[in-house]
């Protein structure tokens, strides 16, 4: 039951990433926002999840597994139902706040919970592996989700489809979950938390707002100002503390810097591009939005084909090789998607999306593991935990970025669709460089002594936020 409980929740969370993309037409066409409200809906979550991600996973060791991932259900349930009932864009954007405070301290809590309760390695790996496949289905299933759930309904129902879920697995947690936690869990870093939020939110706004506002306006030089300050100052705390957040000198390590640094451009390519997938079809290609939901299934089905093997490929021919393929496709295939326009028939677009998800399939599993490679095996889980967040700022940033793209086109007095090639495109050409430099910087990179093998790279990456 422990397991059902803890994978469920995680396919909650995992659903949620990409069901919203599929509903976003619907939401500015009944909100009647324009792309930054758009961007700031889909923002204001993965921000939250990204800053706090690796703290979460510090409140499950010290204060309780259970009672941190119950905590993480219902604020996530409760977030649910305060977005689907919003009156705004106001109201709505604060739910996904909420949604992203209760994300971030149920996933970490759900692996810590399923840890903890398979300590022979060889069952643990089995459950591991159920609950990634979870994930994995919630991930294929959002889209399809999200086009049956908005087309029917509207877009309050993929919210509302959380309230069952979250309904059940507070009872069933409430019955069967065992308490634990770790004694010897380091103590919250709260001033570095506080300043990685505000940091990277006023960057956020910066480059979300720019467009809209003007570039030049004395609030948005002012937020980048502030996050370039706060940024540094979370630097300065980090570096003083005893027990930080994100302990600086992992970056020592080459293997880690650069692993990080190319999660980074995986999730600022993967999460920025597919924020337009549906707008594509919907506004340049005239797709309702249920077909839309189905027409971007071949990023997601690639990606939960694909990734299952991505570990077992490093641990065979090595990070370097599998690393610099998936990047190098994935960026050619944002390429191809970049010269897509609205006479293409599906048919010749499908197999563009389709080299996307397998190209960071190939990716994301393996740059965790050679960030755990890069340690020492008693910070393989706080590495596992800096890689999800890299990716998660990756997705902040891309989604502004990629925007400020297809906006400043616009400005420009291009059309949508020719804005959104343009974004497709630069995502292309910036994947394709990290893969460059990715393969000449990994093959100078060495694992550190007494770390964890290739295979570790296996695991999922998502949310092992464990010190």
């Amino acid at each position: 039951m422990l397991l059902t409980v803890t994978c469920l929740g995680q396919f909650m969370v995992l659903l949620d990433n990409t069901i919203v993309g599929a509903a976003l037409p619907d939401m500015q066409h009944r909100l009647h926002t324009e792309l930054t409200g758009l961007q700031w809906i889909v923002d204001a979550y993965v921000l939250l999840v990204a800053m706090l991600l690796l703290s979460g996973g510090i409140f499950a060791d010290r204060f309780g597994r259970k009672r941190v991932y119950l905590t993480g259900v219902v604020v996530f349930t409760a977030a649910s139902v305060l977005c689907a009932l919003a009156p705004s864009l106001g109201w709505l954007i604060g739910g996904r706040v909420l949604q992203g405070i209760g994300a971030a301290a149920l996933s970490p809590a759900s692996l810590a919970l399923l840890v903890a309760a398979y300590p022979v390695p060889q069952e643990r790996v089995k459950a591991i592996g159920l609950w990634a496949g979870f994930s994995g289905i919630g991930l294929a299933a959002g889209p399809v989700a999200g086009g049956v759930l908005t087309d029917a309904f509207g877009w309050p129902a993929i919210f509302l489809v959380n309230l069952p879920i979250g309904a059940v697995l507070l009872l069933l947690g409430l019955r069967h979950l065992g308490e634990s936690r770790n004694p010897g869990a380091p103590a919250i870093d709260i001033p570095g938390t506080v300043l990685s939020v505000l940091g990277v939110g006023a960057l956020t706004y910066g480059l979300i707002e720019g467009g809209a506002r003007g570039w030049t306006e004395p609030v948005i030089l002012g937020s980048f100002a502030a996050g370039a300050i706060l940024l540094a100052a979370f630097v300065a705390v980090e570096a003083r503390r005893s027990a930080p957040m994100l302990p600086l000198g992992l970056f020592r390590q080459r293997l880690f810097t650069v692993s990080n640094t190319a999660m980074v451009v995986v999730g600022f390519a993967l999460m920025g591009s597919s924020f337009f997938f549906s707008q594509f079809f919907v506004y340049v290609q005239g797709s309702s939005i249920l077909r839309a939901g189905l027409q971007t299934l071949p990023v997601s089905l690639a990606m939960v084909i694909v990734s299952p093997y991505a570990g077992r490929l490093a641990a065979r021919y090595g990070f370097r090789v599998v690393v610099t393929v998936g990047l190098a496709l994935a960026g050619l295939g944002l390429l191809a998607l970049g010269m897509v326009h609205a006479d293409t028939g599906y048919g010749n677009v499908w197999w563009r999306l389709a080299v996307i998800g397998t190209g960071f399939a190939l990716t994301l599993s393996p740059l965790t593991g050679a960030a755990i490679q890069a340690v020492s095996p008693q910070e393989g889980g706080l590495a596992s935990g800096v890689s999800s967040t890299t990716r998660q700022i990756g997705a902040v940033l891309g989604v502004a970025v990629l925007g400020a793209v297809v906006r400043a086109r616009q400005s420009g007095g291009a059309s949508f669709e020719t804005g959104l090639n343009s974004a497709f495109v630069a995502a292309g050409v910036v994947t394709l460089a990290t893969a460059a430099v990715t393969g000449l910087w990994l093959a100078k990179s060495k694992p550190a002594e007494g770390s964890a093998p290739a295979q570790r790279s296996a695991e999922p990456d998502a949310v092992a936020t464990r010190r």
